[in-house]
C-alpha cells in the first residue's frame, strides 16, 4: 500500500486543509503514516506569517527529502502562495501547490510519478472570487471539529501578509455549511468550530446573507449541534443581534476571541488596525453588560517597530483593565513584503523577549482570577483527553480547562461539572 505523511505549519484554517488533502489520499488508498517515518509521498502544507514561518517550511520540506529522497515532495500553502521561486530553489521537490487547487493535489502526484515532471501550480488569489470547497467529515482529533467557512481577508494590516497570500474574502455557500455541519453531528462530533482567515467576514460576498444569519441557521436547523464555537472574531463585527443570540442560546458557546494586538492608539494606528482602544473598550464593556460570565480571549503583537516603553506600558495597563480569560502572546518577527518590514525602530530582540513575559504573566493572573469566580460553581465540560496524571480533562464552554476522575464520564462527552478547587490555573472538578 502507498503511503503518505503531512506536516502542517501554522494556523488552524492550514490544519483543517490538511485534514482535507489528508481524506483524499486516504480515499485513493493511500495510508498515512508519522512524517517522520519513510512515506511515498511527503505534503508540507506552509506558513508564511513571519520571515520564521518561511524558514522552519523550508527545514521541513529538506527534512522530508532527507528521510526518503525517493519520494514525492508536494509543498502547498501560503509560503508557496508568495514566495513559489524559494522552493522552486530547493532541489527535491516534485510539486508545488499555492492556496487554490488543493483538491487535485492526489491527481497531481499520480501524475507526477508518471512524468516524472516537476508541477508548479500557482494562480493569482487577489483577484480569485470562489471559494475552495474542501470537505473534512472526520478528524484525526475525535471530540472537536474544525469547519472552514470562508477564506482571504482585506483588512491589510501592516504586519501581515496573508491578504496576499489568501486574497479577497470568499465564503462557502450557507446550505453547504449546514450540510458539512450536519455530517459532523451524525459523526458525533460534540464541538464545532467555525473557522476562517476572517471568520466573521463570511457572507461579505454573498448576497443576503451574514455571519449572523449563519449562526441562527447552524443553531436552529442542524440536528444534534451540541456546541458552536467562534474561532475568533473582531470586535467591530460583534452586534446586538449577535450578543443577543448567544445570550438565549445553548448551543453558541461563551467565549469570544477578539483580537486586540495592541493597547495603544498610536500602535494601532502603524499597524493599520480600524479601531481606537476606546471604541475596543466599550464594546467590551457592551458584551460584559449582556453577557457577565463570557470569557474574552485575545491576541497581542508586542515590540511592534518603534514601540516604546511609555506605548507598551500602555498596552499592559489596557490589558489588565479589560480583564481577558487568557492572552495569546506574539513577539513582533518581521515578515518580508509588508510595510512594517521597511519600517524604522524595529524594537531589539531582547526587549521583545522581557515585554512577551511580562504579559504572559499577567495572562496567568487574569486567568486565575477569571477562572475563581466558578470556584463552587457548576460548568458543562466536553472531555476531550487522558491527561499523563491519569485524570479526564475537557473545556467548559467558556474554555477553561478542567480535570475529573475518569471513572466520572467519558470523552467526548459533555457533563455538568461543579468546581471544587483550582491548582495551577486548572480546575478540579466532580460531575453533578
Amino acid at each position: 500500500m502507498k503511503t503518505f505523511a503531512f506536516h502542517t505549519l501554522g494556523c488552524k484554517v492550514n490544519m483543517y486543509e490538511s485534514e482535507a488533502m489528508s481524506r483524499l489520499f486516504e480515499k485513493r488508498g493511500y495510508q498515512r503514516v508519522d512524517f517522520k517515518e519513510k512515506a511515498d509521498v511527503y505534503v508540507i502544507n506552509t506558513c508564511t506569517v513571519t520571515n520564521t514561518g518561511d524558514s522552519k517550511s523550508r527545514q521541513m520540506i529538506r527534512r522530508a527529502i532527507r528521510t526518503n529522497p525517493e519520494a514525492i515532495i508536494a509543498v502547498t500553502g501560503c509560503y508557496s502562495q508568495v514566495s513559489s521561486k524559494d522552493i522552486e530553489a530547493i532541489e527535491g521537490v516534485d510539486i508545488i501547490l499555492g492556496t487554490q487547487h488543493r483538491e487535485k493535489i492526489v491527481d497531481l502526484v499520480e501524475e507526477q510519478q508518471i512524468s516524472k515532471k516537476r508541477k508548479i501550480w500557482i494562480e493569482d488569489v487577489i483577484h480569485q472570487a470562489e471559494f475552495e470547497d474542501l470537505n473534512v467529515d472526520v478528524f484525526t482529533e475525535n471530540t472537536r471539529a474544525f469547519l472552514k467557512i470562508q477564506d482571504g481577508c482585506v483588512n491589510f494590516c501592516t504586519y501581515c501578509i496573508i491578504p496576499y497570500a489568501r486574497g479577497k474574502v470568499r465564503s462557502k455557500k450557507k446550505e453547504e455549511v449546514l450540510a458539512q455541519a450536519q455530517q459532523l453531528c451524525q459523526r458525533g462530533y460534540g464541538e464545532i468550530v467555525l473557522t476562517g482567515i476572517h471568520t466573521a467576514g463570511y457572507g461579505m460576498d454573498l448576497e443576503n446573507v451574514t455571519f449572523y444569519d449563519l449562526l441562527v441557521a447552524l443553531t436552529r436547523q442542524v440536528k444534534g449541534l451540541k456546541r458552536l464555537r467562534i474561532s475568533s472574531i473582531e470586535a467591530s463585527q460583534i452586534t446586538d443581534d449577535m450578543i443577543e443570540l448567544i445570550q438565549n442560546s445553548s448551543i453558541i458557546v461563551d467565549h469570544l476571541h477578539i483580537p486586540l494586538q495592541s493597547g495603544c492608539d498610536s500602535v494601532l494606528k502603524r499597524m493599520n488596525r480600524k479601531y481606537t482602544c476606546q471604541e475596543y473598550a466599550e464594546k467590551i464593556q457592551h458584551i460584559r453588560q449582556h453577557l457577565p460570565r463570557v470569557a474574552i480571549t485575545t491576541d497581542v503583537i508586542v515590540g511592534f517597530p518603534q514601540e516604546s516603553e511609555q506605548e507598551f506600558e500602555q498596552t499592559y495597563q489596557f490589558i489588565e483593565k479589560m480583564g481577558y480569560s487568557e492572552l495569546h502572546v506574539f513577539p513582533y518577527s518581521p515578515r518580508k513584503g509588508t510595510p512594517a518590514a521597511r519600517m524604522s525602530g524595529q524594537v531589539d530582540e531582547k526587549t521583545k523577549t522581557k515585554r512577551v513575559h511580562a504579559l504572559l504573566d499577567l495572562s496567568k493572573k487574569l486567568h486565575l482570577k477569571y477562572s475563581q469566580q466558578f470556584l463552587n460553581q457548576t460548568l458543562e465540560v466536553l472531555f476531550v483527553e487522558i491527561n499523563k496524571d491519569g485524570l479526564l480533562v475537557g473545556h467548559a464552554s467558556n474554555y477553561l480547562k478542567v480535570c475529573v476522575d475518569p471513572s466520572m464520564a467519558k470523552i467526548n462527552e459533555i457533563a455538568t461539572v461543579r468546581i471544587i478547587e483550582i491548582k495551577e490555573n486548572i480546575l478540579i472538578g466532580e460531575i453533578v
